[in-house]
């Protein structure tokens, strides 16, 4: 009876063992989640392009008219990279979309896929990205890490990056770049590119909520990600957070409802800091002053710093940020810098001292994906 005993309780041994080594073995896949039910970010920056670089423009929302993505391949040109059309750039379904849902994925899958391919940039946002989140893996979104650059609906491919572990541009796409690519805002995402880190500094904003914190940087356009809580494009699910929020053309009621979710769903207080973008053409509907003002108050709670004014959106300025990136911002009364930590040459960037021509408000809705 002792023998029998003794046998089954090494093979119950040998079997917990086996369980350990398929678990250990897997740990890459199925990273450890922390008691609380959040997520570790830890994203890995992707090389930085060299002269001769191929880079892929691929449209995973709405179409642009290939004109542009010919006017941006020119730019690119410039740049000294090679530029590579997606195999269904240019393709019109339902009216906007830039190809089925099958189509759109498979052009994520090609230019991702193809270690080849250094850069990949989105011709446009508008909507549809969020219909690809369960048609996209884990393992394939970071098999062969690349910049992916892009903003507003592309929020939902840079979360996907992030949980991935694969850091994004926030930045310009091809709608803009065929404007010639000459501004700041279409040079700094070159000059980051190729390794040149911006160090930004910005004036004093009186919303800002003064303080030093330090995470890693995620959000983008707010309806846009908010939808995806839960999923496996969730970013926010992440602890240390620092928050990025952008929006164009929305009502201060569905801002605020924005942030509520966020809110109840425990993303603020995941937050060590907050960064607010360009709210662009947004409602006044309210007796605020500014989307700034009513966010302020919601914010101030939570005893973090909050740097507002930030260019980066659907404003005439876009500048880009590396999400996913380690951040510290360090807001003063005086100012506010973002410093990115990653390597790379750094440059000062004195958002102040950017001009540029102002875009009619119906070219930037229409390039926002708000009207056609």
């Amino acid at each position: 009876m002792k023998k029998t005993k003794l046998w089954m309780l090494a093979a119950i041994l040998i079997i917990c063992g086996a369980m350990n080594m398929t678990s250990c073995d897997n740990e890459e896949d199925n990273p450890v989640t922390p008691d609380d039910g959040t997520v570790v970010l830890n994203c890995v920056k992707p090389d930085y392009l060299v002269a001769g670089d191929r880079v892929a423009l691929i449209s995973p929302s709405y179409f642009t008219p290939m004109e542009n993505v010919e006017k941006t391949a020119e730019v690119l040109r410039s740049w000294g990279l090679e530029p590579v059309v997606g195999p269904n750039v240019g393709k019109v379904v339902d009216g906007r979309y830039a190809g089925t849902v099958d189509e759109r994925v498979s052009d994520i899958r090609w230019a991702l896929s193809d270690p080849s391919f250094k850069a990949v940039i989105c011709n446009r946002g508008g909507y549809g990205t969020i219909q690809l989140i369960d048609q996209l893996t884990m393992a394939e979104l970071k098999a062969s890490p690349k910049w992916l650059c892009g903003f507003s609906d592309i929020s939902t491919l840079h979360g996907l990056l992030t949980r991935a572990g694969v850091m994004s541009i926030h930045g310009t796409m091809s709608s803009f770049l065929a404007k010639g690519g000459t501004d700041e805002t279409s040079t700094l995402v070159r000059d980051l590119l190729m390794g040149r880190v911006p160090r930004y500094e910005l004036p004093a904003h009186p919303q800002n909520i003064t303080g030093q914190a330090s995470g890693v940087l995620v959000g983008g356009n707010l309806c846009t990600f908010t939808p995806n809580l839960g999923s496996q494009a969730d970013a926010t699910k992440g602890q240390n957070l620092i928050l990025f929020v952008e929006e164009v053309e929305e009502s201060m009621h569905n801002i605020d409802r924005q942030m509520r979710i966020l809110q109840i769903n425990g993303v603020l207080d995941r937050c060590r800091g907050v960064i607010l973008g360009e709210f662009t053409d947004c409602g006044t509907e309210f007796t605020y002053e500014s989307v700034e003002a009513m966010l302020h108050e919601m914010l101030k709670e939570y005893h973090i710093p909050v740097l507002c004014g930030f260019p980066g959106g659907h404003g005439d300025v876009n500048l880009p940020l590396v999400m996913g990136s380690p951040v510290t911002i360090d807001v003063r009364e005086d100012g506010a810098t973002l410093l990115f930590d990653i390597d790379g040459d750094q440059q000062t960037v004195k958002t102040a001292n950017i001009t540029v021509t102002p875009t009619p408000a119906s070219a930037r809705m229409r390039l926002a994906g708000k009207t056609e």
